[in-house]
């Protein structure tokens, strides 16, 4: 599979991409655009032979220097997806905080009041931490 040919599929040919490429389900109202995207990527590590074992071993460790992530218990390299309205944001653990919409924040509840207009815990809106218990 190529780029070119990724480009022009259409939904239900790029979920069976998905499903062959990832072996798991597309996640609930992905947009077409980003499994173009996570495809792209993926096709691209896999032809030039992946991450290196250097970096793989970093994305493993955990990051002392940023007791934000640790207090979530991601890593820098992850990835948050979380749908609201309609849109689907991405949010990608770096070594520092968070980025969202190419910008850089240090905090999950920043981007989701960002996202809603409300005040949110980060975490929870997220679906890192469970709703509190009445």
């Amino acid at each position: 599979m190529t780029i070119a040919q990724i480009e022009a599929m259409d939904r239900a040919a790029l979920v069976a991409a998905w499903s062959k490429t990832f072996r798991t389900p597309v996640p609930k109202s992905l947009s077409k655009a980003l499994m173009r995207r996570f495809l792209a990527v993926e096709i691209q590590t896999r032809q030039l032979g992946g991450l290196s074992k250097k970096a793989q071993a970093a994305l493993r460790q955990p990051n002392e220097r940023s007791s934000r992530t640790q207090s979530t218990g991601l890593r820098p390299g992850g990835r948050l997806l979380r749908e609201w309205n309609g849109v689907t944001h991405v949010v990608d653990v770096t070594d520092d905080g968070f980025m969202w919409r190419d910008m850089r924040y240090r905090s999950l509840s920043k981007i989701a009041r960002e996202i809603t207009g409300a005040h949110w815990s980060g975490p929870r809106f997220f679906g890192l931490t469970s709703a509190p218990k009445s």
